[in-house]
């Protein structure tokens, strides 16, 4: 027997993971990062790293045609309480594409398993957020919302489709053990939940909310009962609670460059930028910034470009200083050539930025021989052309 545990290497996960390990199960954990050495038993579990926010769909669709695989638990996401007004755009998407896209991505690439006759036991972590409003945890519950509703809407075509199989919706509150609020694994405190969790996706429900009868129960019916009054008295305990974080959690990143003749560099110097930030800022020299350097490529049509790749999220025309492009746009983390390390301008670059919190971060940088080849021939070409 096999199970496929997405965000299997921490908290919950975890715990659900060594739980279906004790029950006979051998795992693929699908996540950012390994589980804690000797957390596991060995030989019973593969990671796979896997980040969703950039789904490897492919990846997926492996799993999915795997016959041995017979249950997805899916526990993957984040959150934090604070006020709407300071999420920067770049954590509603993130949050958004984590917590409800990619989840609703696998759920639809696993949904001929989970439709077919055959035993296939599917859960997915929602949130008690996402049953109810939730001030200064609107994002979260706008995500956890999308998952809660997708699932009871599909259990119906399921049914419908006349399969026992279903997606359980596990949504608790706040729970002990898991990292997901910076604190430290502690399977001892998850263990109990997670062999909850097991059970349900066996008994093939649609909903669990933990500890539903003693507390959740009451706290739902004075939600149904009056949402605003509600709604007023989660947030002022929110607040008064101390959990509040409105502090920008946002790495903004920022690099600039001619990008003429647009090659595979060009693509891993953006792409490694943007594993290092949150939002990646790109500045596109035009001729006169850059010296009065010829280029090929008209200044608009490299903007085009590189605004088109999936790691950029905004494109400028760059200042003439990147310091000059700090005041404008804030970035935490300024992305540059290796070769520029130890320059005078960068040396008067790490010196303007030591009192600003920002990071200088120096990659090297390299044409493919293919994209030089392609500039040899350019300019050999060109000089033979003459205007009239």
């Amino acid at each position: 027997m096999k199970a496929l545990v997405i965000g299997g290497s921490n908290g919950i996960g975890l715990a659900i993971t060594r739980n279906l390990i004790d029950k006979g199960y051998e795992i693929e954990i699908l996540d950012r990062h390994g589980p804690e050495e000797g957390v596991l038993p060995e030989g019973m579990f593969s990671h796979h790293c896997c980040d969703l926010l950039d789904l490897d769909e492919e990846l997926i669709k492996s799993f999915a045609e795997d016959k041995n695989i017979s249950l997805l638990m899916i526990t993957a996401g984040f959150g934090r309480v604070a006020d709407f007004e300071y999420f920067h755009t770049a954590e509603i998407k993130n949050m958004m594409t984590v917590n409800a896209t990619a989840t609703i991505q696998i759920l639809r690439l696993f949904y001929d398993r989970i439709k077919s006759s055959d035993r296939f036991y599917c859960g997915v972590m929602g949130s008690i957020s996402g049953l109810m409003s939730s001030p200064s945890a609107a994002l979260y519950s706008a995500s956890k919302a999308a998952i809660c509703r997708l699932i009871e809407s599909v259990n119906i075509e399921l049914e419908v489709a006349g399969t026992e199989n279903r997606i359980l919706n596990v949504s608790p509150a706040s729970f002990k053990g898991s990292r997901f609020y910076g604190g430290q694994n502690q399977l001892d405190l998850l263990n109990p939940l997670a062999e909850e969790i097991v059970e349900h996706m066996f008994a093939a429900d649609t909903l669990f909310i933990p500890q539903y009868e003693e507390t959740f129960k009451a706290v739902l019916e004075r939600y149904h009962n009056d949402p605003h009054e509600y709604g007023l008295h989660s947030y002022q305990f929110k607040k008064e609670s101390g959990r509040l974080d409105n502090n920008r959690r946002v790495k903004i990143g920022y690099l600039s460059g001619t990008f003429d003749l647009f090659h595979v560099g060009h693509l891993n110097l953006l792409r490694r930028a943007k594993a290092q930030c949150d939002y990646l800022i790109v500045g596109v020299h035009d001729s006169g910034a850059w010296k009065g350097k010829e280029t090929f490529i008209p200044f608009e049509e490299r903007k085009q470009i590189v605004g088109s790749c999936k790691y950029v999220d905004k494109v400028v025309q760059s200042c003439r200083e990147d310091s000059d492009a700090w005041d404008l746009w804030h970035y935490d983390r300024l992305f540059v050539g290796s070769d520029y390390k130890g320059t005078e301008r960068f040396n008067r670059y790490e010196e303007y930025f030591k009192d600003k919190g920002v990071e200088i971060v120096y990659f090297p940088y390299t044409q493919s021989t293919s994209s030089t080849q392609i500039r040899k021939t350019v300019m050999l070409k060109t000089k033979d052309i003459k205007l009239d």
